[in-house]
């Protein structure tokens, strides 16, 4: 595949603007129809992340930050622009081979935890293992349950769990397949500031160990300033972009 070229980003554009980086946005919009005509969302939206890059997302409610994250992960399809995720234009990709591209390589942790009421907390790990068709799915499962200190809840099911597990379990389920990225979507946004503190501490540890690149939304100015550089929104428009 033809390397993407970082030559359309704007002159002067921060190091990270290249064509190495994991995730790649350009010129990115996305717009909604409303009765009063197109209501603009994201507005050309410039940005690159590197490997092993720690990126917060910041702004007012409302600015778009939660549809720029979706849009970076292929959840959702853009009005116009391009994105390049892990070396793959996803305009190019239908939703098959976009679910193929995310299976093992990308992480989600969500402010409502997305677990599977039904699963208990070691079947919620252990799924997107075994999507990803590992044969060391159990092993794997098991492995990251313990690292987040709630090997003792296996068999618990989420309505058995505090918010803060149900968080650390997430966490565990977006780190076990060893994703190249892992977006996450304000993972304290439901957390009390103690615990939201332990699950900033958590998330940070693993990512650390694992090399992992880290983009993150978040309205909480602790959370951003754990990260490398901040990206901040208004009105969908990136207002700066600059170490955090």
């Amino acid at each position: 595949m033809t390397p993407p070229d970082s030559t359309r980003f704007p002159a002067g554009a921060s190091p990270a603007l290249t064509a190495d980086g994991v995730v790649i946005a350009r010129a990115l919009s996305q717009r909604v129809a409303t009765a009063d005509g197109p209501l603009a969302i994201l507005s050309e939206v410039d940005l690159a992340v590197a490997a092993g890059e720690t990126l917060a997302i910041t702004g007012a409610s409302g600015s778009g930050k939660s549809t720029l994250l979706g849009l970076l992960a292929g959840l959702d399809h853009p009005s116009s622009g391009e994105i390049v995720l892990l070396g793959q234009r996803l305009d190019e990709l239908d939703e098959d081979a976009r679910a193929r591209l995310r299976a093992g390589r990308i992480g989600f942790v969500f402010q409502s935890f997305q677990l599977l009421p039904a699963l208990t907390a070691l079947e919620n790990i252990l799924l997107p293992l075994e999507l990803a068709g590992r044969t060391d799915a159990r092993e794997r499962a098991t492995h990251w349950l313990d690292r987040v200190g709630l090997a003792a809840r296996a068999g618990h099911t989420p309505r058995q769990l505090s918010g803060g597990e149900q968080q650390r379990i997430a966490i565990a389920r977006a780190f076990a397949t060893d994703p190249q990225i892992v977006f996450a979507d304000e993972p304290t946004g439901n957390l009390d500031a103690d615990t939201g503190a332990r699950i900033i501490d958590l998330l940070f540890d693993l990512n650390a160990r694992a090399g992992t690149t880290l983009v993150l939304v978040t309205h909480d100015d602790a959370l951003a300033s754990r990260c490398q550089r901040r990206l901040r929104l208004v009105a969908g428009r990136v207002a700066d972009l600059e170490p955090a």
